[in-house]
């Protein structure tokens, strides 16, 4: 077995895991469950991270984005837990038939540029270390780097305040 049949057998199964775990998050009536399908899917994401040579920041998916991250989508859901049945509707008729054209737009304007232009590989890219990342994350992207946390702390903030107004109401 070559090497491309083996990386391209690798991306299919990462790229399965991805939409697989999509899918749960998405049509799970049960908020914990939809939240296990976003930890399927990100732990395929850190696979193809894997697949492009880039190790540091397949661990720092894993770290940040399937630990840290997801315990503090997980504490919000806990917070701001709904009455009891509330959640175990589902997305329903309705929200499926919404999704069906979200996902067959990207599919209709991606598969004609493939087929007019066909999916070409790159070669194989150069290995960063982890110094020179670090540089480029505190270097240029500094700005988009900690308006990212202020976004992860406006999320948990407003868990917060809405668990308390229900609180308050109940």
């Amino acid at each position: 077995m070559n090497e491309v049949y083996l990386g391209q057998c690798a991306f299919a199964l990462y790229v399965l895991i991805i939409l697989g775990g999509g899918v749960l998050a998405v049509t799970a009536a049960n908020l914990v469950r939809a939240m296990l399908g976003l930890v399927v899917a990100l732990f395929g994401v850190a696979g193809l991270y894997l697949l492009l040579l880039a190790e540091f920041v397949a661990l720092m998916q894993i770290l940040i984005y399937v630990g840290a991250v997801t315990v503090l989508i997980f504490f919000a859901i806990m917070l701001t837990r709904a009455a009891d049945g509330a959640e175990a509707e589902g997305p329903g008729e309705r929200g499926i038939m919404r999704a069906i054209p979200a996902f067959l737009v990207p599919a209709g304007i991606l598969v004609p540029f493939l087929a007019v232009y066909g999916a070409t590989g790159f070669p194989t890219p150069k290995n960063v270390s982890p110094d020179q990342l670090g540089a480029g994350l505190l270097g240029p992207y500094t700005l988009a780097f900690e308006l990212i946390s202020v976004v992860l702390l406006a999320a948990m903030a407003g868990a917060v305040l809405l668990a308390f107004e229900k609180r308050r109401a109940a």
